[in-house]
């Protein structure tokens, strides 16, 4: 049962008197207790795909069709009002940078208070011991005392940690996580990651994870979606696109993993396109290793492959 649905997602960014497209037809399903993954490289829409659920976009970034399915309504024509007893209660989020999203002049616990007692509508001692409980979850030692610390006192996976009790301090249905390891050592990666996992586990959260790794991703999502330019381009579970890669783009990224029995580095030719860049057809088409000439000119609709579903002409 679909949790979360993204139908044919289009957004654009006005600059300087023109609208450029940023998002293509985005269609993404999320099931309850499901980890999806979304991946590609920097700039292909993962992060604004996910911030439109949130409704948390730039001043000139407006969304022109599409809807955005949450508990039978659609997101997307609620109010700000309505969408804030939403945003940080029912679907949270683990930004990118730890010690960019707290606020240095305040301790954790004041910080993770102000979260408990904004949603969850308890106080003093009540509230107090909830965040003793979530930072417990988390896995932080001596969580009483620790509500007194401040950011800089913690290394940046304990930040992460910190972040991460925010967000299910008010038992969110749904938790994005977009790049939850950046900046961090492989060890507290797994660690972090581990946490995650658990969290699903236990309490039944969806999530929706944004990497551009795919080592993590095989090791932790159910399904992955991987975008390119805006578009996903393939749809599939995260052990079925690893086994069997189908888009050309997919395959590409995967040549790029580090493989121990090679002493060269695979590399995908060319540049992706700029979101000021015009294109018909197919967007990989420029470089594609298996493109025909009819990629030029016809842009191909999400074809089904099995289990997959894949954005390419080769499975028209």
């Amino acid at each position: 049962m679909n949790i979360l649905r993204i139908k044919d997602l289009n957004l654009v960014f006005h600059s300087n008197g023109e609208d450029y497209q940023a998002l293509y037809n985005v269609n993404l399903e999320l099931e309850k207790g499901e980890m999806l993954a979304i991946v590609g490289e920097s700039g292909c829409g993962k992060t604004i795909t996910a911030m439109s659920v949130l409704r948390l976009l730039a001043p000139n970034a407006k969304i022109t069709s599409g809807e955005i399915i949450y508990d039978n309504q659609n997101l997307l024509t609620l109010t700000e009002r309505q969408m804030q007893t939403i945003r940080g209660k029912e679907i949270a989020l683990v930004p990118q940078d730890p010690m960019t999203s707290l606020n240095p002049l305040y301790t954790i616990g004041s910080q993770l208070l102000e979260v408990i007692e904004l949603h969850q509508k308890i106080k003093g001692d009540e509230a107090v011991r909830r965040a003793v409980e979530v930072l417990d979850e988390v896995k932080i030692p001596n969580a009483k005392e620790r509500l007194k610390a401040y950011p800089h006192e913690f290394s940046g996976g304990m930040r992460q940690r910190d972040i991460i009790a925010m967000a299910i301090a008010c038992k969110s249905n749904i938790i994005i996580a977009d790049e939850p390891t950046t900046a961090l050592d492989v060890t507290v990666q797994a660690q972090i990651m581990e946490l995650l996992k658990e969290i699903q586990k236990n309490s039944g959260t969806s999530f929706i994870l944004i990497s551009h790794d795919f080592g993590l991703v095989y090791e932790t999502a159910d399904k992955t979606a991987v975008m390119y330019a805006g578009h996903v381009v393939e749809k599939s579970s995260a052990k079925e696109i690893f086994a069997f890669p189908k888009h050309p783009y997919t395959k590409a990224l995967l040549e790029t993993l580090p493989d121990f029995n090679s002493k060269r580095l695979e590399a995908i030719e060319g540049q992706p396109p700029s979101i000021k860049d015009k294109f018909t057809g197919c967007p990989f088409e420029p470089r594609c290793k298996s493109k025909m000439e009819i990629c030029k000119t016809i842009e191909p609709d999400c074809y089904k492959e099995g289990n997959a579903c894949v954005s390419c002409l080769l499975y028209r």
